[in-house]
Parts: structure tokens; sequence; C-alpha cells
């Protein structure tokens, strides 16, 4: 990280705007760090495992299940967006969705296509590099001057950070299986339309948390929320971007809304989530979007003198 930073550095001319601007970047950087320190971020790993006495479970360590318990950058709570809970396995949403992830979403799908598996490596990838740089282009072709470009990554940021939160909340309290789990078990679910496959498997390795909802959907509603409520529009300037988890492809949005529904159909693809997980995935980072936008740093009017 200090190697990325100085050599980020390098690359501005010295002067004082450069200088001046490290000490305000550092400044703010400790504040936040103060504000923060007791935010649970660092609570032992609690997480219980459901079991019956004396029956083995898998003892991967779970991703963040202390994050429900996580204080929100502008969320009131982390339930603020709690969803409702996932669909009764004894529906027929329930087969449509199940049987459609257990032939998209399988490691050798045979109906899967080249552009779709290409979409679901794409966003195999996670963590900050998965969003950010979008931003940062998008600030970069709406020509944002100092202020609005601060303002508009820091709503991005923390937009980003509460949907993780209100996700992993969300997750943590349904505990909903994953397909590798739902798809091996597919006999015991009480949906006759539902057939186990034994040996399923998903594209990747499945992330260490609860299925439901879909958080890669959260988090790109959630920046497609602050892009709609800041810019007033769906429609953007083309953004092209690549993946470290797709080498040599690059794919490009004019559409907000064609941005979400790419990430949702990957997380299908990939063998991941369910189709009814990404829609409310996808709609809870929309409102949360929104309501950053309308509720951190509002413009304040200056007047002449």
């Amino acid at each position: 990280m200090k190697l990325d930073l100085a050599n980020y550095l390098a690359s501005i001319p010295d002067g004082a705007a450069k200088s001046e601007g490290v000490k305000l970047g550092e400044a703010v950087a400790t504040k936040i760090l103060e504000a923060r320190a007791k935010d649970g971020s660092d609570a032992p790993d609690d997480y219980r495992p459901r079991t019956a006495p004396g029956v083995y479970v898998p003892t991967a360590i779970m991703r963040a299940p202390m994050w429900p318990n996580l204080k929100p950058f502008a969320m009131t709570s982390p339930s603020q967006f709690r969803p409702g809970p996932p669909i009764p396995l004894d529906g027929a949403e329930w087969a449509k969705d199940f049987n459609e992830i257990k032939g998209y979403g399988a490691q050798k799908s045979a109906i899967r296509t080249p552009e779709q598996t290409e979409t679901a490596r794409f966003w195999l990838v996670t963590g900050p590099v998965a969003y950010f740089p979008f931003l940062r282009k998008l600030a970069i072709a709406k020509e944002m001057d100092v202020v609005d470009s601060a303002r508009f990554m820091a709503l991005g940021g923390i937009a980003i950070n509460d949907a993780f939160i209100a996700v992993l909340d969300a997750k943590y309290h349904y505990n909903f299986w994953r397909p590798v789990t739902a798809i091996r078990n597919g006999d015991i679910d009480g949906n006759p339309a539902t057939d186990r496959e034994p040996s399923w498997q998903p594209i990747a390795e499945t992330p260490l948390h609860p299925e439901y909802p879909c958080a890669h959907c959260i988090v790109s509603g959630s920046v497609a929320g602050v892009v709609k409520a800041t810019l007033g529009t769906d429609d953007i300037p083309e953004i092209a971007m690549t993946s470290p988890t797709a080498p040599g492809v690059t794919h490009r949005w004019t559409n907000m809304t064609a941005f979400t529904n790419e990430v949702a159909n990957a997380r299908v693809w990939s063998g991941f989530h369910y189709r009814f997980s990404t829609r409310v995935g996808t709609d809870m980072g929309l409102q949360i979007g929104e309501y950053v936008v309308k509720n951190v740093m509002q413009p304040v009017e200056i007047g002449s003198r």
C-alpha cells in the first residue's frame, strides 16, 4: 500500500499544491481513523455454524461475520435496509431460479455462452479495485472540479461501505444456503421440480458467507444509486474498465442500469447467486446510494459578500 502511494505521488510534480494536498489527506485520514476506532470492525469472529451434536461441518473461517454489528457511516443501523426473507423453497420461483443457476452457473456448463463465461469471470474481482476505478473515471469524464469530484468519490466510498454492512447484516440474519449446497441437496428442499446433482460446482470458489442477498449486486447498486442521485440521470459518458480476473478483456457502459444488470447476470452465471437474490441486492444498493447522497455532505450555498 505504501509503495502504491509513493508511486502515485511520484507522478505528481513537486510544489506547494502537492505538499499541501498530502498534508490535508493525512489530516483527513487521521480524523477518519479516530472516528472509526471503535466501530466494531475488530470484534471477534463468533459465527456459530448450524449443526447437530457430533456432526462434522466444514471449519473454514467465515468472511466478516462481525460486520452485521459494525457502525455504519451514513445508515441509522446495519438493518435499516434489511429486505424480507428469501423466497420459499416449495414454490415455482425457487424451482425456476434453482434450475437457472444449476444450468448456467455450473463450472462446466453446457449452455452458458463464451460471452457469459467472460462476464462471469470479469466480475470475480472483489474489493476496492472492483468499483472505485469506475467512479474515478466517471468523475474525470464528467469534468468535475476538485470539490465536486472529492464529494462524489467520498459519497461513493460511504455508500459502498454501508452497502457491505447492510448486505452482511442480511446475509448472516437469514443464513440462506449457497447454490453449491442447495444443488447438492436438491432432494431435500421439498420441491419436486428441483433435482439433486451430487458433484455440482460453480465456476469458481464460493465466497465464505451466506448467499442472500447478492453482495456484488448491492455494491454495484449503491454505486448506481450515488451516480443517479448525483447526476440526475441513468445515462453516463462511456466508461471502459478492465478486470484482474479476466485479463485482456474490456467492458464498457453508457447506462447505470446496464451496469448493474451485467453484475447481476455475472453472479448468476458464476454459480454464486440465485436470480431473486440479485434483484433484492441491486434494489437495496440503489436505495442506499440515494440515501447517502441525500443525507451526507449536503452542498452548502455560500452567499456573496
